[in-house]
């Protein structure tokens, strides 16, 4: 009789432990699946496609896309320079209308055509922004020093459309400036082979960003410039420290912290950050780089350049790096004419 009974209550007691084992495994595995993004989270939600997509601000996928630019259109003439001309122009990117400023030299044109310089400025509240006010003095060293130069205005800037997103969390801006770079290729007069590119605080990172995604560039100028990793920019650039953020960082808090909230810290998510930072694709540059950084700068930290030049210089690229004792953000003073001098100097050696 007891025999009888064995094969059933067998049976109960395996259907009852396979149970237990079911729920247990299935609660280890939601556990593990809350952990998974913040690890692995390299690739931008799909949603059911067949292939999950690089995020828009990976370095991979910025290469991967077209910068057909369009013409340049003269829009309006403005007052001459000493030896150039003087333009608002427009440009196309992403389909969106871009303005800029368009300096042209006057005089014999060389074999080959001019030179060229982007010009990338540093962060201004988009909204009070305007073509032709800061950055004069600037732009007319290089434009008295026969070079075109053109100085986009960042969708969201002035009369340009869009929205101004931000540079350090959104790919607009860098975008922007490299359908600048083909326009001025389309340009008139312009040597294609020689284009250099000119960045100031934000536009220096526009610069580094722009210098790993494309070989146009033919020499790179970069005053006190957000150079740093992503790891830099989001453990050394904070209000606590020595160095103010920026208006521009400011601005993008919310994007910043979204950023984090998504993909989590450069700690806990280094494979992402690396993604998108220009620094791990440094191996890859070509362009010869000049950099200048006061040490008087309470809005970008100096330590940024220095740590630039550094990973330059592992991988072997050509490098100059100019520190001025005292000299605040825009190298203004006493230093920017040796600043400029030497900016002028270094973009003759390469591109003329």
């Amino acid at each position: 009789m007891k025999k009888a009974y064995l094969v059933p209550i067998f049976g109960v007691i395996t259907i009852f432990i396979g149970f237990i084992l079911f729920f247990t495994l299935r609660n280890v595995g939601d556990s593990a699946s809350d952990e998974k993004p913040l690890v692995n989270k390299l690739f931008q939600t799909n949603d059911g496609g067949p292939d999950q997509e690089l995020h828009p601000l990976a370095i991979e996928s910025l290469r991967q896309r077209e910068y057909a630019g369009s013409d340049i259109v003269i829009e309006q003439e403005l007052k001459s320079g000493s030896n150039y001309s003087r333009y608002i122009a427009s440009y196309k990117s992403d389909g969106l209308k871009i303005f800029g400023l368009l300096t042209v030299p006057s005089g014999e044109q060389p074999e080959g055509g001019w030179p060229a310089i982007i010009f990338n400025h540093g962060y201004i509240q988009p909204s009070q922004y305007v073509t032709t006010q800061k950055y004069e003095d600037y732009v007319n060293g290089f434009a008295k020093s026969g070079y075109i130069v053109f100085k986009p205005d960042y969708r969201g800037h002035g009369n340009s459309e869009g929205t101004a997103d931000g540079n350090y969390f959104s790919p607009g801006y860098a975008v922007d400036v490299l359908n600048a770079v083909s326009s001025i290729k389309k340009y008139e007069n312009v040597n294609q082979e020689k284009i250099g590119m000119w960045g100031h605080s934000m536009g220096g990172n526009i610069t580094m960003r722009n210098l790993v995604v494309t070989d146009d560039i033919k020499a790179a100028v970069i005053w006190a410039g957000v150079v740093g990793s992503y790891e830099d920019v989001l453990n050394n650039w904070s209000r606590a420290g020595r160095w103010r953020e920026s208006q521009e960082h400011r601005h993008q808090g919310a994007s910043r912290q979204n950023f984090i909230d998504e993909f989590g810290t450069f700690e806990q998510n280094p494979e992402f950050w690396n993604s998108i930072d220009p620094h791990s694709y440094l191996s890859d540059i070509d362009t010869p780089v000049q950099l200048h950084h006061g040490t008087g700068d309470t809005h970008v930290p100096y330590s940024f350049t220095e740590s630039f030049k550094e990973a330059l210089d592992e991988n072997n690229k050509s490098v100059e790096f100019y520190s001025y004792e005292g000299a605040d953000h825009n190298l203004s003073g006493s230093a920017f004419g040796t600043v400029m001098l030497r900016s002028v100097e270094f973009f003759d050696k390469y591109l003329k």
